[in-house]
């Protein structure tokens, strides 16, 4: 099992990421261009959804303002995108996401990565990424759970990079540190926000603003 801390304190630009495991999700975001480091984390009825901190300094909001988690009655979903409200409306988590493609933002094409995590300790989570032909590889992940102070770790990048080179292989087993551990580890210049929910108690972190 990999240390998430030390994981975290290695890699200056994992991108988005998502930690599931026994009790516990994390979801972080960080950015390196203005347009995405001007962005908070607001809590809403079923979850959470980005918002830009300052209105007047979004270029592109295509692709950062979207809600990363929504509560529904098949469980929590948690994704880097709007693949969330896709999800939620087709019900069926692969079903979903085999309508779904990586984002379109060259060079860097970044992966689509997805969550469902159900009340029965149980798991699902998927990357979607472009093969070097331009295709879709749609990777999906089912985990009956883990043991308690364990998770699985996914993010869109390996590390930083011009372009970012997409996550590989299966999540990581990683240790599932208390959240505040979490937001220090990330890379104080780029990272952006982080939600934390410890069975079912929701924290969130901005860089923007400050901790809820």
């Amino acid at each position: 099992m990999t240390d998430l801390i030390a994981l975290l304190r290695g890699n200056p630009y994992p991108g988005r990421g998502i930690v599931a495991g026994s009790g516990r999700v994390y979801y972080f975001i960080m950015g390196r261009s203005e347009n995405s480091r001007n962005r908070v984390f607001e809590e809403t009825e079923d979850g959470i959804r980005t918002r830009a901190f300052d209105e007047s300094r979004v270029t592109d909001p295509s692709l950062i303002i979207y809600h990363p988690v929504r509560r529904t009655e098949r469980g929590l979903i948690v994704t880097n995108g709007d693949q969330t409200d896709t999800i939620r409306d087709v019900g069926d988590f692969r079903a979903a996401l085999m309508t779904r493609s990586f984002e379109p933002d060259a060079p860097n094409w970044t992966p689509r990565i997805s969550a469902l995590l159900r009340r029965d300790g149980s798991f699902e989570l998927s990357i979607l990424k472009r093969a070097p032909d331009g295709r879709c590889v749609r990777e999906f992940f089912a985990y009956e759970g883990c043991a308690a102070g364990e998770g699985r770790f996914l993010s869109t990048y390996r590390c930083d990079g011009d372009p970012l080179p997409s996550f590989e292989g299966e999540p990581l087993a990683v240790s599932l540190p208390e959240p505040e551990a979490v937001w220090d580890a990330l890379d104080p210049d780029n990272k952006v926000a982080l939600y934390a929910n410890v069975d079912g108690a929701v924290k969130i972190f901005n860089k923007l603003g400050g901790a809820r």
